[in-house]
């Protein structure tokens, strides 16, 4: 059993249409931006981060076959626990469709799915 995550850091919703999805969020809340990108817009909710990101990864549901999830929900562990996670997930049999890796924005990520196709994933901070 996973224990250490810390809390649910961002909440990432998967968009076909960025551009349109964009504009309705930032107009009808006004969310201030933290990051934004030509495929991610992350915007600041109180303690939490919510963001919008084009479907572009194998497993967003961008090829023949694939669930075609909505959301993606990220949970923080602590340094280290990834590949700790991994394992637990392989474990118990779940598919696993990103192994541990290093990502440019500074996560260590692993991706996996729950059993309706939501997109899920354990990070952690990456030191720089």
């Amino acid at each position: 059993m996973i224990k250490n995550i810390q809390h649910i850091d961002y909440v990432i919703l998967l968009c076909d249409d960025f551009a349109g999805m964009k504009a309705f969020y930032q107009d009808l809340f006004g969310f201030s931006v933290a990051t934004e990108r030509e495929d991610v817009l992350a915007m600041s909710v109180g303690a939490m981060t919510f963001c919008l990101r084009k479907r572009t990864r194998h497993y967003d549901g961008t090829s023949p076959g694939v669930q075609h999830p909505g959301v993606q929900i990220a949970f923080r562990v602590a340094s280290g626990e990834v590949d700790l996670c991994y394992a637990e997930l392989q474990s118990k049999g779940v598919t696993i469709l990103d192994p541990p890796t290093d990502q440019f924005w500074g996560h260590r990520t692993v991706f996996f799915r729950d059993p309706e196709g939501n997109l899920l994933e354990f990070y952690e901070e990456l030191e720089r």
